[in-house]
């Protein structure tokens, strides 16, 4: 019985030059069996080779993580809530249309991460389109207006045209991340806009609510990006951290949050679990 010797050998090959002509290049791994044709095992690519976007900058998308799966939800208003203890809490009173139901699963084998895709809001078929309305028919699922994703680390136990329902993800007492479209108020000056002080108004001043210098002459001789200028103000989404749930209503199918959220009576919300890093969502 003859034994073949077989050989690991290792090579950098050049395979290109990227916009800034430094050679770009892959490292891999080849068998040798001791005949002519030796086979390509596995390709390495080194750590500092990224895709180039813009003026030859690497662009890493990332995308976080969810706490957890969370809802939709439309603002009504606020108003005050008496505790038991006879304290007044200003909360804003949460809605629910129909809706939140799960119209797709995503996974890392097909989609490359794990997320939940909620739909809100029913409307008439003509207000959607036909890409849209054949998105949703494929589970089976009401025309809905909204469709938001929640990514998570795993996504066992969804399925699609689930029904979610708040009062069995979320309890009296939790923490939640409400994100929403602020109210539009336009173009605005620098006082409404950024809270500057005005000037004096008598005592022969000439500058009450101007803006001031923006910058230096000669040099730099520009105004530095960022700078806080009038300008369009408002409606904007933003997201208030680690607001309480003081009450969840089944009967009137509404639920109370502590505080104030983004957007005026009408807004489309939503509310997903408080993110605490290193509790419900990893570290990296």
């Amino acid at each position: 019985m003859s034994m073949a010797s077989v050989s690991i050998c290792r090579a950098t090959i050049p395979i290109a030059h990227n916009a800034h002509n430094h050679p770009l290049s892959l490292k891999c791994s080849f068998i040798n069996n001791g005949s002519n044709n030796p086979f390509l095992l596995q390709l390495h690519q080194p750590h500092r080779f990224k895709p180039c976007s813009g003026k030859g900058r690497g662009m890493v998308v990332r995308m976080g993580y969810e706490a957890g799966v969370g809802v939709m939800a439309t603002k009504l208003g606020m108003m005050s809530y008496f505790e038991p203890n006879g304290k007044v809490v200003p909360v804003t009173v949460v809605g629910f249309k129909e809706g939140n139901i799960v119209t797709q699963i995503k996974t890392e084998a097909t989609d490359g991460y794990d997320a939940v895709q909620v739909g809100y809001r029913r409307v008439r078929d003509r207000k959607l389109t036909k890409p849209e309305l054949g998105h949703l028919q494929k589970v089976d699922a009401i025309p809905m207006r909204h469709l938001q994703e929640f990514r998570l680390v795993s996504v066992d136990g969804f399925e699609p045209n689930q029904r979610l329902v708040f009062d069995e993800i979320f309890k009296e007492g939790d923490l939640v991340d409400v994100a929403g479209t602020t109210i539009g108020k336009g173009f605005q000056g620098g006082i409404k806009r950024h809270n500057f002080k005005r000037g004096p108004m008598t005592h022969g001043s000439k500058s009450h609510r101007a803006l001031g210098s923006i910058g230096a002459g000669t040099t730099p001789g520009r105004v530095y990006k960022g700078k806080k200028m009038p300008g369009r103000m408002g409606g904007t989404k933003t997201k208030i951290r680690k607001l309480k749930i003081v009450k969840v209503d089944n009967d009137l199918n509404v639920v109370m949050i502590k505080g104030a959220l983004p957007g005026k009576p009408g807004n489309l919300l939503r509310i997903t679990p408080a993110k605490i890093v290193g509790k419900n969502i990893p570290k990296s």
